[in-house]
């Protein structure tokens, strides 16, 4: 998450690439040193939208009531209170016990705000940042936070980390110093991008040295026990697979902060677990718990008719949502030799008929996604011209030309009318054959070494009801083209030991979408760490990826930093790295009509953050017996 000149230069034009020179950039680098930037936030570009002197968020209510419960649910299980350990599950909302230097704001993408650091500062070529923390800032164990605490943390991550976490930060951020009690200093590596060198020191969460010395605990382990934080929430109790219940610390260093104001409003938040999907719905019409964002389009479709909703107990919205969908798909292990040719990839991905399942299992409520920025200003369309080209043209042969002449190839389109577009079948068939998979006299593809051409594609159980069907009928195309198809139950935590040993062909997951640049991309689609990050579910090893990703992490300007994220998407879509399914352009929620929330901000739809309770409409709802 020593670059080639090359690489670096790819921000700019042509013309002012011709300019550059060695000395110059000496010049520059010196002065750059000589620049300290003070601030109340950090955004890379220093464009921050809020003041040092904001009152607070615009997006939040700051007369918000606080008070009251907010209930929602999870599927599956879990063996662990610990978000960072390496094995088992963890609880879920785990890590919201915890905070970081900088918090990110929900109606400014590219900023983050002071929020255990009260400022900072850094020289303007970001090769060192101060983070000056506020007063009085206390574990909820009464314990003071320090800097040490800062710095203890930085080095936990490091030493016991996730491996493609800690081999990136190891390489990036050269030392980590507790300058006094309040102060901390960080020195990043020369010669590299300065991107998210700053934002993620900024945004790792802190944790309490005192409590690990004397626990003797690891990071990367599965326990129960959990550190102090010093969040607004701490863990008050737990019954393993059932339930989890967060308590408001009323000691809380950080009320009354301007980045607080508004926000976390309710006292308690219970977390319901349930085996499946099915039964914490039929949960949730019992009043079981009171908020649910529904995935399932049948559901939501279709059940929610039920006599809460009838009586107006039970409210449903359609939220906006302004990030990106999630880049979910059916994703191929790269590391499988099936998949090495894209004809094979290409084949499998005819087989799958979105209109189809859209309509018959989907209820039309569904789109199919073509990009890994869908419907934002970086999707690629078109035949690239412009900033996009010209970065392109900087790159040098790494770029096929087919990239620079051609617009991305469009999703593939099938018949609605029946399960096997007879078009797409047999183009899949032909690429079959053309990739050395024949069709033997008991219908299934064998290459020349007689290998039958399968699919293992483990389902979660969890999530099995609404995704099974879907399988299913998938399978049904699959087998028709004469591949082998294995979709295998397994539950939540072998599942979850499936997903991270990448011990599948296929699997229903994705990568997380985002609008900016940053060294996060090398963990999800970068070659070093493709063997070992959890994050890059199909294994890409890419040298064009590569190229574009280190390019766009040296881009100088917004309008190049867009540009780069463009080519990026048109990139990925020709890897071909899964088979993209069906997204949803915003939020289905419903909940008991107890909870107050302002208009939603563009990038987070904040039910636990700056949504509240309303007393008056809860006491309605249990007088009337609507909750439990």
């Amino acid at each position: 998450m020593s670059r080639r000149s090359l690489l670096a230069m790819a921000s700019m034009s042509a013309s002012v690439l011709a300019l550059s020179a060695a000395g110059v950039h000496a010049q520059e680098a010196a002065a750059d040193s000589d620049t300290v930037i003070k601030s109340h936030g950090y955004s890379f570009f220093g464009d921050l939208k809020y003041p040092a002197d904001y009152a607070h968020f615009d997006f939040v209510n700051p007369e918000a009531p606080q008070g009251g419960e907010i209930s929602i649910q999870s599927s599956g299980t879990f063996d662990s209170m610990n978000p960072y350990t390496v094995k088992g599950r963890a609880g879920a909302l785990a890590s919201m016990m915890y905070e970081s230097l900088l918090v990110q704001c929900a109606d400014d993408y590219h900023g983050s705000y002071g929020l255990l650091a009260e400022s900072l500062e850094y020289d303007k070529g970001k090769t060192w940042v101060i983070f000056h923390l506020r007063q009085g800032i206390t574990f909820s164990d009464g314990t003071p936070m320090t800097a040490a605490d800062v710095v203890f943390t930085h080095n936990l991550f490091i030493e016991q980390g996730l491996p493609s976490y800690s081999s990136a930060v190891k390489k990036r951020v050269l030392s980590a110093e507790a300058v006094d009690e309040h102060t901390v200093k960080f020195t990043f590596a020369t010669g590299i991008s300065r991107r998210s060198l700053i934002s993620q020191v900024g945004s790792t969460p802190v944790f309490s040295k005192a409590w690990f010395d004397k626990t003797g605990a690891r990071l990367d382990e599965s326990r129960f026990d959990v550190p102090p934080g010093t969040g607004p929430y701490m863990l008050d109790s737990y019954q393993v697979n059932r339930r989890i219940l967060y308590k408001r610390n009323r000691d809380y260093w950080g009320n009354g902060l301007p980045v607080n104001v508004g926000r976390w409003n309710f006292d308690t938040i219970r977390v319901e677990y349930f085996g499946d999907e099915s039964a914490a719905f039929e949960a949730f019409k019992a009043g079981e718990y009171t908020f649910r964002q529904e995935s399932s389009s049948r559901q939501w479709a279709t059940q929610y008719d039920f006599p809460a909703v009838q009586a107006g107990h039970v409210v449903k919205e359609d939220l906006p949502d302004g990030n990106p969908p999630s880049n979910a798909g059916f994703v191929f292990n790269l590391g499988r030799a099936k998949f090495a040719d894209k004809k094979v990839r290409q084949a499998i991905a005819l087989a799958y008929n979105f209109e189809w399942t859209n309509q018959s299992l989907q209820y039309g409520l569904f789109q199919h996604r073509q990009s890994y920025f869908q419907d934002t200003p970086l999707q690629a369309k078109g035949v690239p011209q412009g900033d996009e080209l010209d970065f392109m043209n900087a790159l040098g042969d790494v770029v096929p030309e087919v990239l620079k002449t051609e617009a991305p190839v469009p999703v593939h389109t099938s018949s609605p009318d029946r399960l096997g577009d007879r078009k797409n079948m047999r183009a899949a068939m032909k690429l079959l054959d053309e990739a050395g998979w024949k069709v033997g006299d008991d219908g299934i593809r064998r290459n020349d070494k007689g290998e039958v051409l399968s699919i293992t594609f483990p389902v979660n159980s969890a999530s099995a009801s609404s995704l099974e069907p879907i399988l299913d009928n998938y399978a049904v195309n699959l087998k028709q083209i004469g591949i082998r198809p294995d979709f295998s139950k397994a539950d939540p935590s072998q599942y979850t030991n499936l997903r991270r040993n990448r011990d599948y062909d296929m699997i229903y997951d994705g990568y997380q979408s985002g609008l900016d640049t940053g060294t996060g991309l090398m963990q999800m689609y970068g070659s070093e760490d493709a063997d070992i990050s959890v994050f890059n579910p199909a294994g890409l090893k890419s040298k064009l990826v590569d190229s574009i990703i280190e390019a766009s992490l040296h881009t100088d300007s917004q309008e190049m930093e867009n540009a780069s994220l463009s080519v990026l998407d048109r990139a990925l879509q020709y890897e071909f790295i899964m088979v993209p399914t069906w997204y949803k352009a915003g939020y289905w929620v419903a909940h008991f009509d107890m909870y107050g929330h302002p208009d939603i901000p563009p990038y987070d739809m904040g039910y636990l953050d700056f949504w509240w309770y309303e007393k008056d409409k809860a006491d309605a709802l249990k007088a009337a017996g609507a909750l439990r």
